[in-house]
């Protein structure tokens, strides 16, 4: 007898492929980027070439392929999520969803505060010795996961949240793309989304810009065209107090994507994407303005400011809409850890299509 959520063979294999897109797409932008993220557009030129980089580079230590804190940060929400769905499944009991992204977070901060897995790690990402790697991890992704705090599933998004209430950072919205593949529905997903985006970025920026790409996400695995999906984002963030600084930005990538040509220079123009609202901004003008994945992945990562962030977001967006089969093949052979995220990718799907 069938388990799944009366799926056909073939809306079933789309959704898989949708699932492995977003994961993989996300750590090809992210590798394309971690080795010019602090390069400015114009160094990033006098390196690559008038064009910029044109596909997978060495890094600082001559290593092509890298993934950075923003995919490990990824692969452990992932961890996360799968386990509250299955406790859900299983057990019927509901509302967990924040407390154990919050473990998973809690182990992805040990793979950065120790050599290896320890002998008490058996299982799971925590026990995969090349995830112990620090890679520029954002300060306040490390000082709110160092605080004892789970958000209230029942709380009302709007003000403030208790942890680093003034950050904004990229590094709760650079993680955020898996709440998108669970096949629940987009209001629901934006709001566990922004509340876990709170165990690290208290600023209603940073979580409203977390819950706006998990609901976007949901709406392309869902079919939708990536203009349809942040249309849709922008009427749900209208319902949230605080949601302006994000609705702007994306409002203005929108604007932008329908002005010509797409450039470097434009990108720019939508910010550096240290902070929330811009990286998903950036994110979204590449991935509608350029014509091909190539093009809007590279797009992505050829500014002077948070490349592997913008890219991975991009890649997330480009990844659940086109699935891993429209991502660019030769490229993807080359980034670190691919095979784990594709086995990841499966089983997740697997458990998101069970009653």
């Amino acid at each position: 007898m069938n388990d799944l959520w009366n799926l056909s063979w073939e809306a079933e294999a789309l959704y898989r492929a949708r699932v492995r897109g977003c994961l993989l797409g996300g750590a090809l932008g992210d590798a394309l980027g971690y080795p010019v993220e602090f390069d400015s557009l114009e160094r990033i030129r006098a390196a690559h070439g008038p064009r910029g980089v044109m596909g997978p580079v060495p890094d600082a230590d001559g290593v092509v392929g890298r993934i950075s804190d923003d995919t490990q940060m990824t692969l452990f929400t992932v961890e996360g999520v799968q386990q509250a769905h299955a406790r859900e499944r299983l057990k019927g009991i509901g509302g967990g969803w924040s407390r154990l992204v919050r473990w998973a977070y809690g182990r992805w901060l040990d793979t950065q505060t120790e050599p290896g897995p320890g002998p008490d790690v058996h299982g799971g990402l925590a026990a995969q010795s090349w995830l112990y790697a620090r890679r520029a991890p954002g300060n306040a992704c490390l000082s709110g996961l160092q605080r004892e705090h789970f958000p209230d599933p029942a709380s009302e998004l709007g003000p403030p949240g208790p942890v680093n209430p003034d950050s904004k950072g990229c590094g709760a919205v650079m993680r955020s793309a898996p709440f998108g593949l669970t096949r629940t529905p987009a209001e629901t997903v934006f709001g566990i989304a922004a509340r876990c985006a709170q165990t690290t970025h208290g600023h209603p920026t940073g979580y409203y810009a977390s819950g706006a790409l998990a609901a976007i996400v949901t709406h392309l695995v869902s079919g939708d065209s990536l203009e349809g999906a942040v249309l849709r984002t922008l009427r749900l963030l209208a319902r949230h107090p605080g949601h302006e600084e994000t609705t702007a930005a994306l409002n203005r990538a929108l604007d932008l994507a329908s002005e010509g040509e797409p450039a470097a220079e434009k990108v720019e123009s939508l910010g550096a994407g240290w902070i929330a609202e811009e990286a998903l901004a950036i994110a979204v003008y590449c991935a509608l303005a350029a014509p091909r994945v190539t093009d809007a992945l590279l797009l992505s990562v050829n500014h002077s400011g948070d490349s592997d962030s913008t890219g991975a977001i991009c890649g997330n967006l480009l990844g659940a809409r086109h699935g891993d089969h429209g991502l660019p093949q030769e490229w993807l052979e080359r980034i670190e850890g691919r095979s784990t995220i594709t086995i990841l990718a499966d089983d997740f799907a697997s458990e998101c299509v069970r009653r």
